[in-house]
């Protein structure tokens, strides 16, 4: 291993605040963890990072009780904790922030903030107007008084609205928290929610709670963090200073190589439209025209709301359209369901890969071949081994990390689930796939390898229509740029016109009727 570059860390006061201690962790034949030895400080955020299976998820789970570890101990103020289970960890002031919120669906936000310690009358009836005192006065302590309605179902809430629960969760309990972990916090959170969310933050650093902050995105890491420990392959690969390291040296810690290419550009589109779209209606989206080639690839970029994912939805069959016309390949189509798009070449990696696209509870090898049952069956069976040769081939060329592909997709990490989610696509062989926030929540390592994926894909003549949220990507991965605000496109960017300036200019732009067409490098 490469020691780190930058100053090292003084060793942290090893009594004080939450701390690993040479804890390992197996599952059967899979080493998880190896000998970790961590310490996180109060009054400090610690960043840990590292690629998706490097064993952040489950060093988070020993610390609250969740996992058992095979070896060694967790300490808080240098006294053993014994963590049966996550009440344990709760009742030592350990709390973690679940990157999928648990909700329930049927009350309101102040019942699922504080289940299990509800206010009761002295007839043991539940006290509706203390309930709604406490939460209106959590909500403004906390600062999401403007983006929570106290009011609201779980089944009523956004993402970003069940995300902000779960951490009001945290912040309320009968014992003070003494160290929070929040994994992946802004995945779903809107800009002006994750200002919320990092003034808080900043306050319980300031309050002297030791703060775990998992996530991939480096400018968060680098806006929040004091410090950064680094996981790969079940090990401490380094802990540095926030302030006296970059991106460069994370990215070698984290894979142990240098990924200075991240992106690859290569020019193969061709003259062949592939998706016409004209004029489609929804009720979401309005009047979209859209154009993609055989080789090319397009990204839609806008600013949340902008009506992407509701595209997407509408051209994989999923969203009813009104009017205008879909063609593909040059047969216009008639979408009325997603097996009509499938059918016709067509196919989606939808945002939600646990809620939209995978089966969590079945193996690799089904999820891979659920699209694929029509080549793989005789006479209504399906052919078993040719299945598992199938799921094997596409496993192996995506390099999924699992045992085998028997494996359960819910213990593969975030990123192999995605790509389980490429493998279905890649063994099916659409004409177009269309790929929604690909790497959202996939670590550095995960991102470089679905890159290339989808630069081989658009070499092998696919048309693919990414939607992503990160500039960066959408500038790194596009041919073309097409924008969208509220329903509509706002305007075209060629890969020599795409700046992250002029596609935001573009995504904000308030008039559309006065968005400059001098920018669009598509002619219709």
């Amino acid at each position: 291993m490469t020691p780190p570059e930058s100053p090292p860390l003084p060793p942290p006061d090893g009594s004080a605040g939450l701390s690993a201690e040479g804890v390992s962790k197996r599952f059967g034949a899979v080493q998880a963890l190896t000998d970790v030895t961590l310490t996180f400080p109060p009054g400090q955020v610690t960043a840990l990072m590292g690629e998706n299976g490097a064993g952040k998820s489950t060093l988070l789970r020993v610390l609250t009780g969740d996992h058992r570890p095979t070896g060694g101990r967790v300490l808080l103020d240098g006294r053993p904790l014994d963590l049966n289970s996550p009440q344990d960890a709760r009742r030592a002031g350990i709390r973690i922030i679940p990157q999928e919120p648990e909700i329930i669906p049927h009350v309101p936000v102040a019942e699922n903030v504080y289940a299990g310690a509800l206010p009761r009358t002295r007839l043991r009836r539940l006290d509706r107007a203390g309930l709604h005192r406490r939460i209106v006065a959590d909500l403004r302590r906390l600062g999401f008084d403007k983006v929570l309605d106290p009011t609201l179902l779980g089944s009523q809430l956004t993402a970003a609205q069940r995300q902000l629960v779960e951490i009001m969760r945290a912040l309320t309990g009968a014992v003070p928290p003494r160290a929070i972990a929040f994994d992946e916090p802004t995945s779903s959170l809107s800009e002006h929610e994750v200002e919320a969310l990092f003034a808080l933050i900043a306050r319980l650093r300031d309050e002297g709670i030791a703060v775990i902050y998992v996530s991939h995105r480096m400018k968060e890491i680098f806006r929040l963090a004091d410090r950064i420990a680094v996981l790969r392959d079940g090990r401490v690969a380094g802990v540095v200073r926030a302030d006296a390291t970059g991106e460069g040296e994370l990215v070698r810690l984290m894979v142990g190589r240098d990924l200075s290419s991240l992106f690859v550009r290569q020019q193969v589109a061709t003259d062949r439209v592939v998706l016409d779209v004209q004029g489609l209606d929804t009720d979401d989206v309005h009047g979209i025209d859209l154009r993609v080639r055989a080789g090319e690839v397009v990204a839609l970029a806008g600013l949340i709301g902008a009506g992407r994912s509701e595209l997407a939805l509408a051209l994989a069959g999923d969203a009813p359209i009104r009017s205008g016309t879909v063609t593909l390949n040059g047969e216009v189509l008639r979408l009325r369901n997603p097996g009509d798009a499938i059918a016709a070449g067509i196919g989606l990696a939808p945002e939600e890969r646990k809620a939209q696209a995978l089966f969590l509870h079945r193996t690799i090898r089904d999820n891979t071949s659920l699209v694929s049952l029509g080549r793989l069956s005789r006479w209504r069976f399906v052919r078993r081994r040719q299945e598992k040769d199938l799921a094997q081939e596409y496993a192996d060329r995506l390099r999924v990390r699992a045992p085998s592909v028997e494996a359960e997709v819910r213990t593969l990490s975030g990123g192999n689930q995605q790509k389980v989610v490429l493998a279905r696509w890649l063994a099916r062989r659409p004409d177009l796939l269309i790929l929604d926030e690909p790497t959202r929540g996939v670590d550095i390592g995960a991102k470089a390898e679905i890159y290339q994926i989808i630069a081989d894909l658009a070499r092998a003549g696919t048309a693919v229509l990414v939607i992503s949220s990160e500039l960066p990507e959408v500038l790194g991965l596009a041919d073309r740029v097409v924008v969208m605000q509220n329903g509509r496109t706002t305007g075209e960017l060629t890969r020599e016109q795409a700046t992250e300036e002029a596609v935001l200019a573009l995504a904000m732009a308030d008039d559309l009727a006065t968005t400059a067409p001098a920018q669009t490098g598509e002619t219709q």
